[in-house]
């Protein structure tokens, strides 16, 4: 019993090109689930497939028909899925260098907005707070650095410490940061 696949590739080749609408009916679904898995991205999928069943009916004829339709069909639309990734890949690749300095540079903007208001929220602090923030934080001294820098027993420093990053956090609240 000869196959439809078969019977429509005899037919191509006897020149009913027609017939090769039952093959890509057939083999449409499969095919571009196929390519899906190598580029997981449908509307691409549904391309790689196109570019499949074109380079199937140009090379009908190498079909020996020893192994099953579907076999060599596949071995094409392989073939040719593998060959358009390593045509693209160095595409992609700069792709995914290009968004991953995006996501870089859009940090780095982000964290310098982040930055800017946590100066504009010390800067509005009273004088009281504002002070050891800056000491401690900002230069980078030690709880008896900061207290002796500023003329404070370190209970004073930390009690000052503790109300100002309150008094921070609400205002950058406020921001939404």
């Amino acid at each position: 019993m000869i196959s439809a696949d078969a019977e429509d590739v005899t037919a191509v080749l006897a020149g009913d090109v027609g017939r090769f609408e039952g093959i890509v009916l057939r083999w449409q679904r499969p095919l571009v689930n196929l390519a899906y898995r190598f580029v997981r991205d449908e509307a691409r999928a549904e391309e790689l497939a196109q570019e499949a069943f074109l380079k199937c009916f140009r090379s009908l004829g190498q079909w020996r028909g020893d192994a099953q339709f579907s076999t060599w069909l596949f071995s094409v639309a392989i073939s040719v899925y593998r060959s358009q990734l390593r045509r693209f890949e160095p595409v992609r690749e700069a792709l995914e260098e290009m968004a991953a300095a995006d996501e870089e540079l859009v940090d780095a903007l982000a964290e310098r907005q982040r930055a800017a208001a946590v100066r504009r929220a010390v800067d509005a602090l009273p004088p009281l707070y504002r002070e050891p923030l800056i000491v401690f934080y900002f230069r980078e001294q030690d709880l008896a650095s900061t207290a002796h820098i500023l003329g404070l027993r370190e209970g004073t420093l930390k009690a000052r410490l503790h109300r100002g990053r309150e008094l921070l956090r609400g205002m950058l609240v406020k921001e939404g940061l």
